[in-house]
């Protein structure tokens, strides 16, 4: 009897594990959902046939019957490829089922490839249907008469399907148009001429095609807001100014420099020649006591060189000045 017992209990194990392999590899619940979808498939060849390939069968017929219902006929072994490459299966067919009730062209081919390059195809059909407004950061630019503006542009935007693989993205197209402000109202005589008509900007900008090689087309650029700031004319003008006084100042302190090191460079030379004068006037002595050893220098000779000393000195006091001759006195 316990033989019996064990012998049912591993028979209904037995049932049990072969009934739980058979619902997963044969999805039997799946499989009446799509009969009556109207999506045809086949047992063995489809559903047991994307178990055994690691394809997950929920994710492909889910989608085929998304397409089926709305009109779009496709083909399971291509979901079976793009799920097997890594992309996004069900939001490919959504963004297939968006397309074709706007009236888009957009094949399964690209898009997979559009999704499969790293990009929200979904969001780029629906960017084509209704357009994305881009606001730029504050752009800084200086008119020819140094008035600083300040402006932000909205770019109204929509997503090219034939440009999104390869086509650049949103910074590029508010670089681009950033560049466009810049130079526009720097080409401007005056802001005031901006600031009058700053639908100006918008034409010039836009007229430049700066949406070509992106994945946009850019459908408008308004000028949202422009602002006034600083003078940058006449504080370059003051910087330079500034700029022109310090190199003033250090060609006038190299001169006094120089003409301070000449003044001392004279002032040891005067020195150097009073030196000279007093060691020779030391000499003279000496010379006239030697003189008076040898016999070449008389006693008169001696006086009379006194005398010629003092008319010499009678001869500079009349000749100077009045007013060095009271210094002197004093």
């Amino acid at each position: 009897m316990e033989a019996v017992t064990g012998l049912s209990v591993v028979i209904i194990i037995g049932a049990v594990f072969f009934l739980f392999l058979f619902t997963y590899f044969v999805p039997i619940g799946l499989y009446i959902t799509a009969y009556f979808s109207g999506v045809k498939l086949k047992i063995f060849k489809d559903l047991v046939g994307m178990r055994l390939r690691k394809v997950s069968p929920m994710v492909i017929v889910r989608s085929q019957i998304s397409a089926a219902k709305a009109g779009i006929e496709l083909d399971t072994s291509f979901l079976e490829a793009h799920y097997l490459a890594g992309g996004n299966v069900i939001n490919v067919v959504n963004a297939l089922i968006s397309a074709n009730k706007a009236n888009l062209e957009l094949s399964f081919e690209k898009a997979a490839a559009i999704d499969l390059a790293g990009r929200n195809v979904l969001e780029a059909v629906q960017m084509s249907v209704l357009p994305k407004v881009i606001e730029t950061p504050m752009v800084s630019a200086v008119a020819k008469d140094g008035i600083q503006l300040k402006a932000i542009a909205r770019i109204t935007v929509r997503a090219n399907l034939e440009r999104l693989v390869g086509g650049a993205n949103e910074s590029t197209i508010l670089a681009r148009v950033g560049e466009g402000i810049v130079s526009t109202i720097g080409s401007s005589v005056s802001y005031k001429d901006v600031l009058e008509n700053p639908d100006n900007i918008s034409k010039v900008v836009l007229a430049k095609g700066l949406d070509s090689g992106t994945a946009f087309e850019i459908l408008s650029i308004d000028i949202a807001d422009v602002d006034v700031g600083t003078n940058i004319g006449a504080i370059l003008q003051t910087d330079q100014a500034e700029a022109d006084l310090k190199v003033a100042r250090a060609k006038a302190e190299e001169r006094r420099a120089a003409a301070i090191a000449l003044e001392q460079e004279m002032t040891a030379e005067v020195a150097r020649m009073r030196a000279k004068v007093v060691e020779a006037e030391v000499e003279i002595p000496l010379a006239m006591a030697e003189a008076f050893r040898k016999g070449n220098f008389g006693v008169m000779d001696y006086y009379n060189l006194k005398n010629i000393q003092s008319d010499t000195e009678m001869r500079n006091s009349i000749a100077k000045p009045d007013s060095d001759k009271k210094d002197s006195h004093e």
